[in-house]
């Protein structure tokens, strides 16, 4: 989880919400990345989809059974949906998001019958610095507006 929230901090230098994401296989990192949003102008350039692009870019395939993602905050209805389908085998996360997760709360992706693979789910990996790290650089912005 260190290497995702060294992706996250960095993201937010970059002014993107400071998500990052680590793809890891046997303790190796075979992918990391954090959200670029803005500095793509994309929408879909979250940490998660953006580590497992790379991750399969690196291997050579589209499926990533017998890897694990690091991932600091809980993924929204999209990146849950990417992490099913490239089979990720176990998904860890640091913080809850109440408002768009897609895992824990709201669309709860992987408890869906449509979800054709559903990873071993561990949440609340170094919760309360993914969380403080969120919060510190939202109150920053709102002092800024």
């Amino acid at each position: 989880m260190e290497e995702a929230l060294l992706e996250a901090r960095a993201a937010g230098v970059r002014g993107e919400v400071p998500v990052g994401a680590v793809v890891v296989q046997g303790g190796v990192i075979v992918a990391q990345a954090g959200n670029r949003c803005r500095e793509l102008s994309d929408p879909t350039a979250h940490a998660e989809i953006l580590a497992i692009r790379a991750a399969c870019s690196a291997l050579g395939r589209e499926r990533l059974g017998g890897h694990d993602l690091y991932v600091t905050l809980e993924p929204c209805p999209m990146c849950a949906g990417a992490i099913s389908a490239a089979r990720i085998d176990r998904l860890y996360f640091g913080a809850s998001d109440p408002k768009s997760g897609g895992v824990s709360v709201g669309a709860r992706v992987f408890a869906h019958p449509q979800c054709h693979h559903v990873p071993e789910v561990y949440d609340g990996i170094d919760a309360r610095t993914c969380e403080t790290l969120l919060r510190d650089f939202f109150a920053a912005r709102r002092d800024t507006e």
